[in-house]
Formats: C-alpha cells, structure tokens, sequence
C-alpha cells in the first residue's frame, strides 16, 4: 500500500485543496490529511471543525483519512509509518517555500528517508488561498466559487454568529 500524508491548516479547505486531493488519491492508497493545529496563528475554524468539515467532503471515499496533529510533521509521519509528502504548488513563491520545508524535513526525518511529492494545482485555482477566502468572507463577498458548500454554509453561519 501506498500511503501519502497532505498536511495544512485548511482554514478552510478550498477547492484548491481537494483538487490536489483528488489528483494524490490517483496515485497513493491512502491519503491522510494532517490538519495542523497551529498556535501561532488565531485560526477561522477550531482545528475540530476543520476536521470535521473535511470528513464531510470526503465521506464517500475510503481512501481519504481526516486526522488533526499538533508538532512536527516528521514525528506525525514517524508515528503513522508514512514518508511520503504532498505538497500543492501554486506559483514560482510557493515552490521557494515549499522546496525548504522538504529539505528540512528531509533532514529531521533523516532515518525515515521523508520525501515530498509536489503536485501542481489546476490553473483554475492558481490564484487561491485559504487567506483570501477568509478575507473576501469577512468583506461579505461571495466566496462559494472557491470552497465547498459545506464550507461556505459554516463560514457564513460563523461571521453571522460574530
């Protein structure tokens, strides 16, 4: 078996993402999507909703593991036995980023031989992030185009709450 782990805040997940998702699970078993639980930064979603929003996407297909994780990444990969990375890259900036966090887990996970997988987003989403839908929501604009409906009915259910 196959197996790939995709982590990210997904705050929230946006089509963007579950492109990549769809287009890893082509190629791996099982995809486990290791939502980070971030301290530093003041998230949209509890790490609990995200999680449980995501699980709703993915009811249907059994290849899609939904799980939370607070650390290191390499210590997530180390304790599921899975060494392979998914990356998604939008632009030239993003593969800067994302090109450090391979080699840097490279590093750490030096026993384990982590790799990373990059996967380039379809054109259509080049342009999305989870930033700028929650920035486009919090300025009532329409954000449907960019996420899920189960994501946009939380989002909006959210900001009238607040």
């Amino acid at each position: 078996m196959k197996s790939a782990i995709y982590p990210g805040s997904f705050d929230p997940i946006t089509l963007g993402h579950i492109d990549i998702i769809e287009r890893a699970s082509r190629v791996f078993d099982t995809i486990y999507i290791a939502v980070i639980q971030n301290k530093a930064k003041s998230p949209f979603f509890k790490i609990e909703e995200r999680i449980t929003l995501i699980r709703e996407i993915f009811k249907d297909n059994p290849k899609i593991k939904v799980e939370g994780f607070d650390g290191l990444l390499v210590d997530y990969a180390n304790a599921k036995k899975v060494y392979t990375i998914i990356r998604g890259l939008r632009a030239l900036t993003d593969f800067e980023f994302e090109f450090q966090m391979a080699l840097i887990n490279r590093k750490l996970g030096i026993e384990t031989n982590i790799d990373t997988v990059f996967l380039m987003t379809d054109e259509k989403y080049s342009y999305l992030s989870s930033s700028a839908v929650r920035e486009i929501a919090k300025l009532k604009g329409n954000i449907r185009e960019f996420v899920p409906h189960n994501v946009a009915d939380a989002i909006e259910k959210k900001l009238k709450l607040s």
